[in-house]
């Protein structure tokens, strides 16, 4: 099972999963952990290979999202946690939406931090070279490579280190790993794109996220159920490089929804 750490207040508290993106492990949320822990039940997790989720035994066939978001439904299993809200980071927010379509009942709402929605030419590029080089070159040129391309400026440099820390605690064979997964991103976003699922969602965006904010705004114009919050002065990462705001924004969106549930049911 991967490992997992949660904050518990009270059986009446509402759960409050937090999934990392590639990469990273679920230090990235330490910014949000006092914040949130004195107001929500919180999970947070390691993906398989990822931070203390790095010796789970490694499967012969190449990971798939469904496998890697039935690790998370496992440990929601294994802590009896029926419903939760969710909150991701860049890949991580492509996996709750995966979650939510294998189990919407699961899922109460999401907040999707630099979430992945479409991709442009710049990632398909970057993701055609990193296929071609990923055998051939270390792990980390490459890391570090997107990483700079997806955090470039100097006020991103705080999530850029840590990402790069954080990565390389993988080794070259499960970078690998993780990496074929990026062969089954367009098919799976253009299938969430003609699947609409109806959960409550906020996308929170840095101003400076380059790569990913214009498809977010493209489709929350055509959502009922969907808000965005751009942050300014932030890239990719907008939980680091303004958690503050981030803060702000996921908690406000959460005693919404938690406050509408109870008010439901």
């Amino acid at each position: 099972m991967l490992y997992f750490k949660t904050y518990e207040l009270s059986p009446s508290h509402e759960w409050v999963v937090l999934i990392h993106g590639a990469g990273g492990s679920s230090s990235i949320w330490y910014r949000q952990i006092k914040d949130y822990k004195g107001q929500f039940n919180l999970l947070l997790l390691d993906l398989r290979g990822h931070g203390k989720s790095k010796d789970l035994p490694k499967p012969k066939q190449p990971y798939t999202f469904e496998e890697v978001s039935l690790d998370v439904i496992e440990v929601l299993d294994h802590l009896k946690i029926k419903t939760a809200h969710f909150i991701g980071i860049s890949l991580g927010t492509i996996l709750i939406r995966n979650i939510a379509e294998m189990e919407p009942e699961r899922v109460k709402s999401m907040v999707l931090g630099g979430a992945v929605l479409r991709l442009n030419t710049r990632v398909k590029t970057l993701m055609f070279l990193g296929n071609m080089c990923k055998k051939a070159v270390p792990y980390m040129w490459l890391y570090k490579l997107f990483a700079w391309c997806l955090m470039p400026k100097k006020r991103h440099e705080s999530s850029r280190l840590l990402f790069v820390e954080q990565a390389k605690k993988l080794c070259q064979k499960e970078f690998i790993r993780w990496f074929k997964l990026t062969n089954d991103v367009a098919p799976l976003l253009l299938q969430f794109e003609q699947s609409p699922v109806d959960v409550p969602t906020i996308y929170i965006m840095g101003k400076e996220d380059y790569m990913f904010l214009l498809p977010v705004e493209e489709s929350v114009k055509k959502s009922n159920n969907a808000s965005l919050a751009v942050i300014p002065d932030s890239g990719h990462v907008c939980n680091v490089d303004q958690p503050k705001v981030f803060n702000r924004i996921t908690l406000d969106f959460l005693h919404r929804q938690a406050k509408q549930s109870s008010c439901i049911s």
